[in-house]
């Protein structure tokens, strides 16, 4: 375990301690320990790369074929990838923080990404979908694509309702303070086990269904939905900083 993640978690700010001479002033942030930890820029590169190259790839598919063709539908996988894209910028500011002012400062920007453009983005595009196949007669949820893709918006949202509720209004809803506090690690917990969902479910989207098949070549469905969500997983994780998430 490096230095910074020794640090006390929380995210808010620290009553300042007395140093050698009596001075009570806390260091600047840039003074501090580093917060970043061997291989955290490869991470962030790698995932960034694989989502990056997964949602460009929808986009063009989506946007060269006539997207007026197919209706509505065409929202589904620019949402879901732009949702897909501020998932994982919103877990990658987050992780590496240790100290309370960019703690504070990476959780409201992980905030904002996750609760007011992901899930957004991703409950719209969810929606198009449904909405396509309910005008046009056909069944719901017929698809292993479909099922996974329902249980994990809807996985997400309740994510999103848990951790908003251990820090909105000092985690009140929890108890506030420590009881609030140690929500947190079962939230990190269900967050990453909750990516690998959506990774598969992306892949299973762009791969396998008609949509994909139909306007790109199993070469460019190998690369954009087989290996760039398998990046995007291997360089998140690569980031996890399992001292957040001691259970026993």
């Amino acid at each position: 375990m490096d230095a910074a993640d020794r640090n006390e978690e929380d995210y808010e700010l620290l009553l300042p301690q007395q140093n050698a001479y009596g001075d009570t002033t806390r260091k600047p942030v840039d003074e501090a320990l580093a917060e970043g930890r061997s291989g955290d820029s490869a991470g962030l590169y790698i995932a960034f790369a694989g989502i990056g190259l997964m949602a460009t790839t929808s986009w063009v598919i989506t946007l060269v074929n006539d997207p007026f063709s197919v209706g509505i539908f065409a929202l589904h996988p620019i949402l879901q990838t732009l949702g897909l894209v501020l998932l994982v910028y919103g877990v990658m500011t987050l992780q590496p923080t240790s100290q309370p002012k960019t703690k504070a400062a990476g959780l409201e920007r992980h905030q904002y990404a996750m609760a007011l453009v992901a899930l957004p983005a991703l409950l719209v595009g969810a929606s198009a979908v449904w909405y396509n196949k309910e005008r046009s007669g056909r069944a719901h949820y017929q698809s292993l694509h479909a099922k996974l893709g329902t249980a994990a918006v809807t996985w997400l949202v309740v994510q999103l309702l848990v951790g908003g509720a251990s820090v909105w209004f000092g985690g009140a809803a929890f108890g506030g303070g420590m009881k609030a506090k140690s929500v947190w690690k079962y939230h990190r917990a269900s967050g990453y086990a909750l990516f690998v969902l959506l990774m598969v479910t992306a892949h299973l989207g762009g791969f396998w269904s008609h949509w994909g098949e139909r306007y790109s070549p199993l070469g460019m469905r190998i690369v954009a939905f087989a290996v760039a969500p398998l990046a995007a997983l291997v360089g998140v994780y690569m980031r996890v900083r399992p001292s957040k998430m001691k259970f026993f």
